[in-house]
């Protein structure tokens, strides 16, 4: 009774581990703010969750919901592509709902890639793309995100036999950890290296919505031809706060969505049909809606990135996210790593951020502070960084050896 061996090269879920530190410092006592995950804490538009609960308490909406999301939500996501995007998509052909971006994520993987095959991987970036290439037995080549770049991936320094050996090519734009933005330029480079290669360009692009002022996120289905190399994945979880209720979407190629949903037809049975409804209302959200929930998220990052300033790190306000993306102090004795200056920070201020690591060796020496707590907790959390003198690592470290330290 062994489990297969490709969960040894799987690496436990980074947020799973970082949680037992959390209710550690709890267990002490500590007024624990979480900071650490993109979790939005506002509810989704009213309208939502009433669709939610008329449409539960009809007999007939119980049953199996079919494998590829009813005709009306797949719709809904074309319009929202036409009316956001001026994208024009087949619901029938170039629509796929998820339940969550997540599970499309690593399905889509194991459609398009196995043993022998190669996976292009942003460094840093979201688990899921490593995840993916790991669980189907495929090798990972990292391009690295770097902040003289504008954290945006240098595709022509890719050796060229290396690009033209792998399946996928993971993008993702505004960035999940570091708030960084591409413009359609750029993505229109992605898809030219798509096609010159012969890769699937995968974009994942659930925060194109959770913008600031008067930036507007595109989507790479907006660069001509794109549908012929190219797949994006998209989500309600940013878009209409609806993080739990796991509903997101596929849209582009056709055939790569036909290889999709052949995996997921063989896991998964579809989204609860009342879910599906209560998706059709999110897709049609009031802009003047998400433009107010973004104004509050606008203001907290405002406020941490004041508080930030006081521990000496220094972090810009980003145009798109929830997220701040800083660089750890140097130059206080020393020796710190994203994880330990992270646990200080936890310890010594009962703040949780998650450490750049987490998201690969690219991430190191920046933490990610997320703006999903209510204001009031992300106003306590900004001061107790004013009051806070980070010691030096090697006095950290110290700390962290000591049973009796908090």
């Amino acid at each position: 009774m062994r489990p297969t061996k490709r969960l040894s090269n799987l690496p436990p879920y980074p947020f799973a581990r970082w949680a037992d530190h959390i209710e550690a410092a709890q267990e002490r006592g500590l007024d624990v703010i979480r900071l650490d995950m993109g979790d939005p804490d506002l509810p989704p538009p009213e309208e939502v969750i009433q669709t939610l609960c008329r449409t539960a308490r009809e007999p007939d909406r119980h049953g199996y919901p079919g494998y590829r999301g009813i005709p009306a939500l797949r719709r809904a996501i074309a319009a929202y592509y036409g009316q956001r995007f001026d994208v024009d998509l087949h619901p029938d052909e170039q629509v796929v709902p998820l339940l969550g971006s997540k599970e499309g994520l690593i399905n889509l993987a194991l459609a398009y890639l196995g043993p022998g095959d190669l996976a292009l991987v942003p460094d840093p970036g979201y688990a899921p793309y490593t995840r993916g290439a790991i669980l189907a037995g495929a090798e990972i080549y990292t391009i690295p995100l770097r902040p003289e770049r504008g954290f945006l991936p240098d595709l022509e320094a890719i050796p060229t036999s290396v690009a033209r050996s792998a399946s996928l090519l993971w993008l993702n734009y505004p960035n999940n950890p570091t708030g960084a933005t591409a413009d359609l330029s750029f993505l229109s480079q992605a898809v030219d290296f798509a096609r010159k290669v012969d890769l699937l360009l995968c974009h994942d692009a659930p925060y194109a919505d959770v913008t600031y002022g008067s930036y507007r996120a595109p989507s790479v289905l907006q660069v001509p031809g794109a549908t012929d190399v190219a797949v994006e994945f998209n989500s309600l979880s940013k878009m209409a706060n609806m993080a739990g209720w796991r509903v997101g979407m596929a849209v582009g190629s056709s055939e790569a969505l036909s290889a999709l949903t052949q995996v997921k037809s063989n896991i998964d049975s579809g989204i609860f049909r009342p879910l599906q409804e209560a998706a059709i209302a999110a897709l049609s959200t009031n802009r003047s809606w998400i433009s107010a929930r973004n104004r509050i998220y606008e203001e907290r990052l405002d406020l941490l990135v004041d508080g930030l300033r006081s521990l000496g790190l220094e972090a810009q306000p980003p145009k798109a996210t929830l997220y701040l993306w800083a660089a750890i102090p140097d130059g206080r004795g020393g020796g710190w790593t994203s994880e330990s200056f992270a646990r200080t920070l936890l310890q010594e201020t009962g703040v949780a951020v998650a450490p750049g690591s987490f998201f690969g060796p690219g991430g190191e020496g920046f933490i990610r502070i997320s703006a999903t707590a209510p204001t009031a907790r992300i106003e306590e959390a900004a001061q107790r960084f004013r009051d806070f003198e980070p010691p030096c690592a090697a006095g950290a470290a110290n700390r962290e050896n000591d049973p009796g330290a908090t």
